[in-house]
């Protein structure tokens, strides 16, 4: 029965790392547990971790490669017999698996009829080592006697409060001739995250009144009065206000939660205001895809931090997310990954198909609600590099007399949109002006990141384009392209983002741009000298796909290093800034890719609580990690997984 034979099959990986006089070795072992024998087959494998073309492989041929997904092979004629095992050793890999998570998250069989079947698939473990793989979201215990009688994330410019009472039950927020708008938002944001325990009720339901009123503040700061039957926030806007009444939602969550620990206090007054403009986070939904409903979930969470911007990076050479009528094609292959698929499995997705996107009913949705609560979506079409999904959609934008292959760092080949292709413009144009009237941001990130060098190289079209502007390289040709998009950006109102790559070749116009610093923590500070508007984001500390430690039980990814939460939260981003420097800062983002996102544990270890960490340097003047780590155990994550359970 094909039940039995398809339950009896499981695939197990094991990574050896180098030794002395020992050669790394990743070896996969799939075992037939079934009560037949298995002929005429191929192995898929799909994970972050990419199999060399050079590779050496014992037991196996590679049939087919894309990126990380790969199609082994037995020898002709190998029969995988009842209770017999196919061990194949790959001797060579892109890089080392320095983390449980590079390694194959997905396997399934191809069968001689060209349909396939899953396996169970055992993540991989390291040789010799029985220890637990890390994932969910480090508990970070309350201690019995805190450093501050009060839990706030992040911490306020000004604490002066004393007394206690008892918990209230839940907040009452009364506005007057402002303040209705953040307190809808403060009741959406606390279902959101905290739903059942009531944050928000009317009097009658014991709500502790909570005045809302017109002051002073600028754009986001606010005042609290506390009193022992209710507490005033002062703001001189809503965002201000909706912020003064997160900081009394987390006093309260604290003391109601641990009433040993924490207050809630009687009398004085928090003053509070951001040390910095932009407070982000990018969350790339291309390599994975995540739901509308998780997106929603995802910002309340930026809200709760006092983050401001969701920089949503929509597209990647795996897949393209946003959809657009008039190139239906673009979600119609672009969205989806499957065995035979214009985009096959990639990243630990299945054979079969999967994938999404956000029909524009969706981004208005999502859009809607963060502007409630004070995040500005920000979107990233990646461009001219990273198209390889968008180019398997509308191929007619490749030029037909390109005929050599040139490779992505991520091992796609020939994955950019071709400047010298007039075609290209006309699309991404159409692109934009839907884009566009979904997101009322002033900002539009066109990506421009890791173009290949000798990108084009063999395409008639770029190399005319070349002679006519007296260049070489791919630099150049990209700096065009981009110079033409961001007229275009700016024709329409918008101030074009980009990654630090958009200044090589002869970059953009400044007056028009933001750029994200990410390779290194100097490049920023380059860009903020050269006269660019800045995001800090260095890879070393900000990226939230890099593991928590060196450790190899610990997920996520290496090629940056890791970043423990206190090595993120110790991170000075414009430490050795000059002041004119400091004026082209705009602020600070976590960046969230996706890759070894292998599910919902991994996503809440990784992201959380460094989050709330970059959170604090954007927001706090006044830092302190034992205090932030004796706190933060009370913020909520994704998933609710937490490490152990």
């Amino acid at each position: 029965m094909v039940a039995d034979w398809y339950d009896g099959l499981t695939l197990a990986t094991e990574w050896r790392p180098a030794a002395e006089g020992v050669a790394a070795r990743y070896r996969l072992m799939l075992t037939n547990d079934t009560g037949e024998a298995l002929r005429d087959f191929r192995l898929g494998i799909s994970g972050p971790a990419r199999v060399s073309d050079d590779a050496e492989i014992v037991g196996a041929k590679v049939v087919t490669q894309l990126s990380n997904f790969c199609e082994l092979a037995p020898e002709r004629g190998f029969v995988l017999a009842p209770g017999a095992r196919w061990t194949i050793d790959v001797l060579k890999l892109d890089y080392p698996i320095r983390h449980w998570t590079d390694g194959a998250t997905t396997g399934f069989l191809v069968l001689a009829d060209g349909t396939t079947r899953s396996l169970r698939t055992v993540p991989t473990r390291r040789e010799g080592s029985d220890t637990l793989r890390k994932k969910g979201t480090a508990i970070y215990e309350v201690p019995e006697h805190p450093p501050v009688p009060v839990s706030i994330v992040p911490w306020p410019q000004d604490v002066a409060v004393s007394g206690r009472r008892t918990a209230p039950a839940g907040l009452a927020p009364i506005p007057s001739a402002i303040g209705k708008s953040a307190a809808t938002a403060f009741g959406k944001l606390t279902e959101k995250l905290f739903p059942g325990e009531g944050l928000v009720r009317p009097a009658h339901e014991g709500g502790f009144p909570v005045e809302l009123v017109a002051g002073a503040g600028g754009k986001e700061g606010y005042a609290i009065e506390f009193a022992a039957d209710r507490a005033r926030i002062i703001g001189e806007t809503e965002t201000g206000l909706l912020y003064g009444l997160i900081t009394l939602g987390q006093i309260l969550r604290g003391a109601r939660i641990h009433l040993r620990q924490f207050n809630f206090p009687t009398s004085g007054r928090i003053e509070d205001a951001p040390a910095m403009a932009w407070r982000g986070s990018h969350l790339d939904v291309a390599r994975r895809y995540y739901a509308k409903d998780e997106v929603e979930r995802f910002i309340a969470i930026l809200a709760w931090n006092k983050l401001n911007v969701l920089h949503w990076h929509l597209s990647d050479d795996e897949s393209w997310r946003v959809e657009i009528d008039a190139y239906p094609q673009l979600t119609g292959k672009g969205a989806w990954r499957g065995y035979g698929m214009p985009v096959p499995p990639l990243l630990g997705s299945g054979p079969e198909r999967t994938g999404g996107y956000y029909s524009k009913a969706d981004i208005h949705a999502i859009v809607g609600f963060a502007t409630e609560v004070g995040v500005d979506v920000v979107p990233e079409i990646d461009m001219p590099g990273h198209c390889y999904a968008m180019l398997q959609a509308i191929p007619a934008l490749r030029d037909p007399g390109e005929n050599a292959p040139y490779y992505s760092i991520q091992s796609f080949p020939n994955n950019c949109l071709n400047p010298g292709v007039e075609a290209t413009y006309g699309v991404v144009e159409a692109i934009i002006d839907e884009m566009v009237e979904l997101f009322p941001s002033r900002y539009f990130h066109v990506g421009a990141d890791e173009v290949p060098e000798d990108a084009w190289h063999s395409s008639p079209a770029a190399n005319k384009l070349r002679k006519e502007l007296g260049v070489t390289g791919a630099a150049p040709l990209q700096a065009r392209f981009l110079q033409r998009l961001q007229a275009y950006l700016t024709s329409k109102g918008k101030l074009t983002g980009a990654w630090e790559e958009a200044s090589h070749g002869g970059g953009l116009d400044r007056a028009n741009c933001y750029l994200v610093g990410w390779k290194d923590t100097a490049i920023s500070q380059k860009l903020a000298a050269e006269g660019y508007d800045v995001v800090v984001a260095p890879a070393q500390a900000y990226y939230l796909d890099m593991a928590n430690s060196e450790d190899w039980h610990e997920c996520g990814a290496a090629w940056a290093g890791w970043s423990s939460p206190e090595k993120s939260y110790g991170f000075e981003p414009i430490a050795g800034w000059s002041a004119v420097e400091r004026g082209h800062l705009l602020g600070i983002q976590a960046c969230i890719w996706s890759e070894p996102m292998t599910d919902r544990a991994v996503f809440d270890r990784l992201v959380f609580p460094r989050l709330s960490a970059i959170a604090e340097t954007g927001w706090s003047s006044n830092r302190d990690f034992n205090r932030f780590k004796a706190l933060v155990g009370l913020m909520p994550n994704l998933y609710g997984r937490y490490e152990g359970f």
